[in-house]
């Protein structure tokens, strides 16, 4: 199955749990998307497909500028891993695919 889709994600981040909707398109080895919720969208940045791990970079601008980095391993309709936001640490990351 591909890892191709969109997933209805939750990251526990220190505001709280922060609902998104991250989408993965998939052209060979690499992945562009975004990830959208409360806080605006990130597109994402240099996504690289492994098998069935994502890893990606996003720039986020609001509530303040950071550049968080990704990675996540699918397994059927799952998706899970980690969001690390530098100084603030690793956040846990889950969802599961809605299309």
């Amino acid at each position: 199955m591909s890892v191709a889709g969109t997933y209805d994600c939750v990251t526990k981040t220190p505001m709280g749990d922060q609902k998104s909707k991250f989408t993965v398109n998939v052209d060979g080895d690499t992945f562009t998307g975004q990830q959208a919720g409360a806080m605006g969208s990130m597109d994402v940045v240099d996504g690289k497909v492994d098998g069935n791990t994502l890893t990606w970079t996003m720039n986020m601008t609001v509530p303040m500028p950071m550049k968080l980095t990704g990675e996540a391993t699918v397994e059927g309709d799952t998706i899970t891993g980690t969001v690390d936001a530098g100084a603030f640490g690793k956040m846990p990351m889950s969802g599961t695919r809605a299309a």
